[in-house]
C-alpha cells in the first residue's frame, strides 16, 4: 500500500496501474468504483413562479439535475387552487417520489402580470386551473397533465401521480415501467 500511496500522491497524470504489483492493481481497480452508497434524490420546492425568466430558471435547474418539474398552474381567485397547491407542496416536502428519483415543484401564478404578458399559459396550452403539468427535460408532458379538480384534491392520485413522474428522471418518457405509448409504438402496434 505504500507504493500505492506513493505513486498516486506523485500527481501523476498519466499514472498507470499494470506498472504496480498485481496486488496494488487490484487496490487500484476498487478505488475507482465508491464504497458509499448511492445518496437518495430529494425533492426541490421553489417560490411561486411570477415571471418568464423564474420558469425557465427552474426548468433549466431541474433539467440540469435529472429530475422533472412539476408546475401547478393557478390564479390568485381560484378557491380550488388554496385547497390543491398546499397539499401538493405538503407531498412533495414529505419526500413522495423520492425513491423514485425526486422531483421539483413550484407553483405558477398565472395571473401574474409578467406570466400573462410572456404568454407561458397558452404556450403550454393551459386551459383551465388549476392544472397540473410535468416538464422533463424541458419538455412539457401533456399527456399527464391534470386539469379535473376532483383529482387533485385526491391525496391518493397525487401520491401516485407525482411517483410516475418522479421515474422520468429526465428522459422524457411515460415514468413507470412501461414507459407509456408513443407515436410509433402505436402506429406498429407496441405501447
Amino acid at each position: 500500500m505504500q507504493l500505492l500511496g506513493s505513486s498516486l500522491a506523485a500527481g501523476s497524470r498519466f499514472f498507470r496501474a499494470t506498472s504496480l504489483p498485481k496486488h496494488d492493481r487490484l487496490l487500484v481497480s476498487r478505488l475507482r468504483f465508491s464504497t458509499s452508497r448511492p445518496s437518495r434524490a430529494s425533492n426541490q420546492v421553489y417560490a411561486s413562479v411570477r415571471n418568464a425568466d423564474q420558469f425557465h430558471t427552474y426548468q433549466l435547474l431541474s433539467s440540469s439535475s435529472r429530475t422533472p418539474l412539476l408546475t401547478l398552474w393557478t390564479t390568485s381567485w381560484c378557491s380550488t387552487c388554496r385547497v390543491v397547491a398546499p397539499l401538493i407542496q405538503e407531498l412533495v416536502e414529505s419526500g413522495v417520489g423520492e425513491a423514485e428519483g425526486g422531483v421539483a415543484y413550484c407553483t405558477v401564478e398565472y395571473d401574474a402580470p409578467d406570466v400573462m404578458a410572456a404568454g407561458l399559459g397558452l404556450t403550454y396550452m393551459i386551459n383551465s386551473v388549476p392544472t397540473l403539468l410535468s416538464f422533463d427535460a424541458g419538455e412539457a408532458q401533456v399527456r399527464t397533465k391534470v386539469s379535473d379538480g376532483r383529482k387533485l384534491a385526491d391525496r391518493n392520485f397525487l401520491e401516485e401521480w407525482i411517483r410516475n413522474e418522479a421515474r422520468r428522471h429526465g428522459n422524457r418518457g411515460g415514468g413507470g415501467p412501461s414507459g407509456g405509448s408513443n407515436l410509433l409504438g402505436s402506429i406498429f402496434g407496441r405501447s
